[in-house]
């Protein structure tokens, strides 16, 4: 069996590799509510973005949670959301509106030159060259809350319906959350080394 291999049932193994990206927009959600505004960068502790919506160890358990009570703190895996410009528009096309702002869905981050960036894996690591690192926990699932935010300020005739739509077309496109894993500065422009981890389907 090599190294690329798995045992009987398994599959094969995908190498871990290393990509470049770039800091392409930083946003921060500091008036304590959901949409996040732009920022020359973000300063990034073990609790997240200071200030921040989504900051803090822990958070409390959602719609995402429902093997808990909801309300049960837990940790807080989503201190940052992570999102793609392109795979923005191609949501924006997809529900019919002219754009689709990061501020608009709580995004902290627009990276560039990663395709299908939605798609990388749990485990991701995001080296800035400001000394920041950044893990990903995986895809951010689009939900109404979004939706509506999106809808609104966009616009939409039917305000409802758009945050009902906003699930649809955004799915696999909404982006990643992640959790800060070394402190540091992250400014706009800035380079990103990316390690993609050793991947595999458990199919046993």
């Amino acid at each position: 069996m090599t190294d690329t291999e798995l045992p009987p049932g398994g599959g094969d193994i995908v190498p871990a590799r290393k990509l470049a990206a770039r800091v392409e927009g930083a946003y921060a959600a500091l008036r304590g509510r959901f949409q996040t505004e732009p920022v020359a960068g973000l300063t990034l502790g073990f609790d997240g973005v200071a200030g921040d919506f989504h900051a803090g160890p822990t958070r409390r358990s959602g719609g995402r949670e429902p093997w808990y009570a909801r309300g049960t703190e837990m940790r807080n895996e989503r201190q940052l959301s992570l999102v793609a410009a392109d795979e923005l528009a191609a949501v924006a096309s997809s529900m019919g509106i002219a754009e689709l702002r990061p501020e608009w869905i709580g995004a902290n981050l627009v990276i560039a030159g990663l395709p299908a960036f939605s798609m990388l894996p749990a485990g991701t690591m995001l080296f800035f060259e400001g000394g920041a690192t950044v893990k990903i926990d995986g895809q951010n699932k689009p939900c109404r809350h979004a939706g509506r935010s999106v809808a609104e300020n966009a616009g939409m005739a039917d305000i409802e319906a758009g945050a009902l739509l906003f699930p649809k077309s955004a799915k696999r496109l909404r982006g990643l959350v992640g959790w800060v894993e070394k402190p540091g500065r992250v400014a706009v422009g800035e380079g990103i080394s990316v390690r993609v981890p050793e991947q595999w389907i458990y199919a046993a």
